[in-house]
Formats: structure tokens, sequence, C-alpha cells
């Protein structure tokens, strides 16, 4: 028997996401006749989008409401889901805060002022909710998942559970492996941390301790590999050079996008991108990839655009009639009619990941069903992956949002000042009053204030000098 509902889908232009979004629930006959509300403040993909949902659910003949607003409260209005997508910032700004780092010395970004207007969007929609929702989920899933997450449990009562694509990545690991996955119960794994910061610790294949297999391919055929395989995806880094190393250095394989935080030293310049990532791009995180990467988005939007008007096209036959890989759709039936599943989320710790204190949001697997999402105790990580990635990542974040709500510009400076691609005081002040400048930042800008007693953190050392 099918249970409605209604899902709310903040930041729907994400066109992929919501097509696949609307597939899943078509093909979940437990949530026939449910209602999908997307939300977008960009009228005209909030539009396609919805053409084409309506036109899909209507191929497959099945009785799913949809209904479009630019308003966040209307679509908030009797949810029972609500799934964030949205994105404040553009590719193309995030290129143009490259660019000015650029003319300060530092390449490929090199600073880090956090994500001010994504924390402050993630805030307004849980505090929007509370509202007009109280009881909804909110299943988070845009970035930055852990910071915005951990707020937002923090801040709010929503109940909120954010999801990431990451944890695939053992998938990549068992293909390249040669492991025949014709069952996917066969291989068991898990891989716990914070989200972009997961490590294997548990790889079995039909009951059997797959990491000597591991082992002895990076032994036997990794350096083959790493001379000739061509990656077809800015991701496809996963049995990456770099990530073997990630794994030698640190005693377990790190998963997913896990590889692309490393170290300073894998991201100093193209020719070492490469070297640690592959050909061609040398990772996701590159000049040559991001453009790549936003190129395809963009292709992916016209044509999705050109088939939603054009009324002979089908689109089962454009977009296949098999259900995502993505975990939305079955955890919310897993919640409402008790169709029970294990996935991997990331929820307030409270115990599941020992050494991380409670009211982090963690990344671990779950059990869901209709008492609620519970998470699997998974212990500890070893002491070298605790102390010198799990750890000092938490202290970040704990940085990031302290600054955040007190609006510290100190700390923004102090975060320029600590990268490794920071050379001198003056060129780390320079490129904060440069970034805090750009058009787009003026809310940011006013936001993060030195108070009159910090009168000396805006000098520069070099005109001093030049005065004595």
């Amino acid at each position: 028997m099918a249970t409605p509902i209604k899902i709310a889908v903040i930041g729907a232009g994400s066109a992929q996401f919501s097509l696949g979004l609307v597939k899943d629930i078509c093909l979940t006959p437990s949530l026939a006749g449910s209602m999908v509300h997307f939300m977008d403040i960009n009228a005209e993909r909030l539009d396609m989008i919805g053409k084409l949902a309506s036109r899909y659910s209507n191929e497959l003949g099945q009785d799913l409401k949809i209904e479009n607003t630019t308003d966040l409260y209307t679509s908030l209005t009797d949810a029972d889901f609500v799934i964030s997508t949205a994105a404040v910032k553009s590719h193309h700004h995030q290129r143009a805060m490259r660019e000015v780092s650029a003319k300060h010395g530092y390449y490929y970004g090199g600073t880090n002022l956090g994500g001010f207007y994504q924390l402050r969007l993630m805030l307004d929609v849980a505090h929007a909710m509370e509202e007009v929702c109280p009881d909804a989920w909110l299943i988070q899933s845009g970035n930055p998942v852990y910071e915005g997450c951990t707020l937002m449990t923090r801040e709010t009562s929503i109940k909120v559970c954010g999801l990431c694509h990451g944890h695939y990545g053992v998938y990549t690991i068992a293909e390249v492996l040669g492991l025949d996955m014709s069952n996917p119960e066969d291989l068991t794994w898990q891989a716990p941390g914070l989200n972009h910061n997961i490590w294997l610790t548990h790889f079995y294949y039909k009951g059997q301790d797959a990491y000597p297999l591991l082992d002895e391919w990076i032994q036997t055929q990794g350096e083959e590999y790493w001379r000739t395989h061509v990656a077809k995806r800015t991701h496809d880094i996963q049995m990456s050079r770099g990530t073997i190393h990630q794994y030698q250095m640190f005693g377990l394989m790190p998963i997913g996008d896990t590889p692309r935080r490393g170290g300073w030293w894998y991201h100093t310049d193209l020719q070492t991108k490469k070297h640690w990532f592959g050909e061609p791009w040398g990772g996701p995180d590159t000049e040559l990839a991001r453009p790549f990467f936003v190129e395809n988005l963009e292709k992916r939007i016209a044509q999705m655009t050109e088939i939603a008007n054009d009324p002979k096209a089908s689109l089962v036959e454009a977009f296949g009639a098999d259900k995502t890989r993505e975990q939305q759709v079955p955890i919310i039936d897993g919640l409402v009619n008790d169709n029970e599943g294990q996935f991997q989320v990331n929820v307030p710790n409270r115990g599941a990941l020992e050494g991380v204190p409670d009211n982090v949001v963690v990344e671990v697997p779950a059990i869901v069903n209709k008492k609620g999402i519970q998470p699997i105790h998974v212990g500890s990580l070893p002491p070298k992956i605790l102390y010198e990635q799990i750890l000092p990542e938490w202290l970040d974040m704990e940085r990031e949002l302290h600054a955040f709500k007190s609006g510290d510009r100190s700390m923004l400076l102090w975060n320029v000042l600590d990268s490794p691609q920071t050379s001198s005081y003056d060129q780390a002040v320079e490129v904060l009053d440069d970034l805090l400048q750009m058009p787009g930042h003026e809310e940011m800008a006013a936001h993060y204030t030195y108070s009159d007693k910090m009168g000396l953190l805006n000098e520069r050392v070099g005109s001093q000098r030049a005065r004595a």
C-alpha cells in the first residue's frame, strides 16, 4: 500500500539530480501519489525541470504531482521531507576567486575563506523549516555537508541527514581489482570518518579480506596502471598513485573525495598533480579539470532544455527507466514505509565514531527504517588517521563555524596566513582584501570585520621596512 508524501527540493535547478529524484520516486511503488515541489530562484531552469519531471512521470504512467515555485516558504509548506542541493555561488564565481588569488601568487586557490554564503543559506532553510514544517527531515545533498550539517544540527531543532557520493569509490576499487560484482552483496565494506575524509576499515569479498588483493595489485599492476590509465572523468582518482600513496602513508585506503584533500605536497602545481592523480587533468581540482567539468554540466543542461522543449521526445528513451544509485529516495522509503536498508549517512556522532565529539557530524553507516536513521557504532579509526586526518579537520571545522558565527575577520586572515602557499604577511593581507572586495562578496565583507583594537592587522610589513 502506497504512502503519499510531499518532498520539497531546494535548488531544483540542479537538473540532472532533480530528474533522477523523480525517476527514483516513480520507480518506488510504495511512494505512489506523492508530490515533489521544486524550488529555485532561477525561474527558467525551474520551468525546464518541471516540464521534464511531469512528462517523465506521465510516460511511466505514475501518479506523481509536480509543482514549481521560486518561494522557499511555499515549497516547505506541508513538506514531509526537504532535499537541499542549492548552491549560492556559481562555478564561474569560484573561478573568478581563483584568478584573484593567482594574482597574488597562489596556485589554484591556495586560500580558504570558508563557506559563508552556503552556511548562511543552510541556516536560512533550517530556520524556515522550524517555522513551516518542524517535523520534516532535511536531507542535505549539497556541499559543504560536513560543516553545514554540523552547524544546522547545533543551531536548530531540525532533523538533518547529509548525503554524499564519495563512498561509491569502494566499487571502483573492486572493479579495478577485477572482482566479479554481478552480486553487489559479495562485497562487504565499511568506510567511516568525516565527509570527504572517510577510510576503508573493512574490505571483504565473498567473506575474505580483500586488502591482500589490493596490496598484490599495487605490487604487480600499479605502475603499469598509473603509466597507461587515462581518466574519462575528472573525479577518476580512486586508484591513482596519489591515493595509493595516502594508503601507504596513513594505513587505510582513502575513499571517494578523500584523496583530493591529502596534503599540500600533492597540489603544488599542475605537473605535481598529474604525477599523483594522472592524465589528462591531474585530478578534479586543476585549471584543466574544472573548466571541462563545468562545460559538461552546461552541455547536459542544454540537452535537457532541448528535450524539455521538444514535445515529441521520449524522456524514458532519453533518460532510461532504471533507478539511480542515489540514497535519498530509498532512505525516505525506509523512514515512511519501513522498507529497511543500510546507508552511508552524515549525522551527529553521538558515540558512533569513537574519538570524535558527539555534536560533530560524522559519516558512518546507518540502519534506516520506521524508527529513524540509526547510526551503527563503528569503533575508532587507527590513531595515526585520527591524529593526522580526523582531529585536524575537526578543529578546522570548529574554527570556520566560530568565524562564521562571530564575524571575526582576523580568523579569515589566520586561515590565509596558515596556507602553505603563503610566503609573507603582506601577501596574506593583500589577497584577503582583494577577495573580500570582489563583486558578489559585499555581504561577506560586511559580515567579517576587525574590531577597533585590531588596527595593526591591516599593516604591511614591507611598507614599515621602507619607512625605517
